[in-house]
């Protein structure tokens, strides 16, 4: 058992789930107070020991179906039978079952239906079970099934019909659940619990990469998105108290210390007195790295109150000041959209060019950055083989705080084809590659 929750551990930690060693040492010891038998108690078990955020429940979940799967089996009516051998029609046994509500009944379908129709083997392309998966539903004929109770209602009354909608897509969405786990059971069987995890395996949302994430993963980072910037402002003004208390005064402590006989048992600090940095933050808004953008534009204005100022100013070949549009913090969808439609952000083609846009910038904004102002410049700096004018972004450097530039592509794709990342770098006080949520967020704590 303990090679086997050493390997769970393992996985856990490369689907970005941290677990330290003494938490995986509060697992084991957890688990010698639970009956093993009992698989809910030894998952509650893992699971308070080693998650610490509601947003990792659905990996961990996951994960411990893959390596303490259940062993399949297929038995209806407690009697095993021959998946391959012929049968009645399935999908009218699905229908019954779903009508009468027979949970039992389906279940024994889920896992026949799968072992007739799945067609799961050893040698077939590894995957997680997705095409076993449309390929049991299909045979089942679920959807159809469905939508063929539903009209059987017709002279139901309206809410007699949305009552019985809800409970039969009810009743499908678990059958559906159960073919998925009927699936992944077999595959781990066939396989093994490796192999398919290393299939299954999907980054967390704070690890999704911006500029290659699908809708969906989209939807999930902007549901972390408020819980990330409430812990991040949280911890960003404890370590800003914390400040306060300034570095040791040697001269003022030996001092107060002659009325304890020399021994320095109250130390003295210097009183500080830390400034808060201005943050003006100048983002490529085009369509290659909008999200990266948005996203940006959204921590940094949710922990504004770290700041003494935010300034934020948009940009694709012309660039607009676009901080009006953030005023209310918690319709930041509205204020991008009106960034998207109402920002002067076009003065030529309409393609990225970080040479026009940053010579407009000092132009209109280069006087008002001061020795307090920090600039965040957000891009990919692929600016379409235009000139750069990297002396522009150098003289901004001179008066400014600090220049910090925030690149959503990895490295290695760096000064490759039109992008011109090298000639900004030396004029930057960091040049830092953020293509996830959590590597933002660890930026904008080390800014403030």
């Amino acid at each position: 058992m303990l090679p086997r929750v050493s390997s769970f551990v393992d996985e856990l930690r490369r689907v970005g789930i941290p677990v330290s060693i003494s938490e995986h040492l509060d697992a084991v010891r957890a688990l010698t107070q639970v009956p093993l038998e009992d698989r809910a108690a030894f998952k509650a078990a893992l699971a308070a020991t080693l998650v610490k955020h509601a947003d990792h429940l659905d990996a961990f979940d996951t994960v411990f179906e893959v390596w303490f799967s259940l062993a399949p089996s297929i038995v209806v009516d407690g009697e095993p039978v021959d998946p391959t051998a012929a049968g009645d029609d399935l999908a009218e046994r699905v229908a019954a079952a779903l009508a009468a509500g027979d949970e039992a009944a389906l279940s024994e379908l889920a896992r026949l239906g799968v072992a007739r129709h799945a067609n799961i083997s050893a040698d077939r392309r590894l995957g997680g079970g997705s095409y076993e998966l449309y390929r049991t539903l299909r045979s089942l004929e679920l959807d159809a099934t469905l939508e063929r109770l539903l009209g059987e209602g017709s002279a139901e009354s309206s809410l007699d019909r949305r009552l019985r909608r809800d409970e039969l897509e009810q009743r499908a969405r678990r059958l559906r659940d159960q073919v998925e786990a009927e699936v992944r059971r077999r595959l781990v069987a066939e396989r093994g619990a490796e192999a398919v995890s290393g299939a299954l395996r999907r980054p967390l949302p704070v690890d999704v990469d911006f500029m290659h994430a699908s809708r969906d993963e989209l939807v999930a980072l902007r549901r972390c998105l408020h819980p990330l910037t409430r812990a991040l402002a949280a911890r960003l003004a404890r370590r800003r108290r914390s400040r306060h208390r300034g570095r040791l005064d040697i001269r003022s402590t030996v001092r107060h210390s002659l009325g304890t006989g020399g021994v320095p048992i109250e130390p003295r600090f210097r009183r500080s007195h830390p400034a808060k940095p201005e943050i003006w933050v100048v983002a490529d808004i085009s369509g290659s790295v909008a999200a990266f953008a948005r996203f940006t534009l959204a921590l940094v204005h949710a922990v504004s109150s770290q700041f003494s100022a935010v300034r934020s100013f948009a940009f694709i070949d012309g660039v607009d000041e676009v901080t009006r549009f953030f005023g209310a913090p918690d319709d930041f969808d509205a204020a991008v959209r009106r960034v998207n439609t109402e920002a002067e952000v076009v003065a030529g083609e309409g393609h990225s060019d970080y040479g026009a846009a940053l010579a407009a910038f000092s132009a209109r904004y280069g006087s008002d950055v001061g020795p307090r102002t920090t600039v965040l410049v957000l891009g990919d700096a692929r600016s379409n083989y235009h000139d750069g004018q990297p002396e522009v972004l150098e003289e901004l450097a001179r008066s400014a705080r600090h220049v910090y530039w925030l690149n959503p592509e990895p490295r290695a794709y760096w000064d490759t084809g039109d992008s011109i990342m090298g000639s900004y770098a030396p004029h930057c006080d960091g040049v830092f590659e953020c293509r996830t949520l959590r590597q933002l967020g660890r930026f904008v704590e080390v800014l403030a």
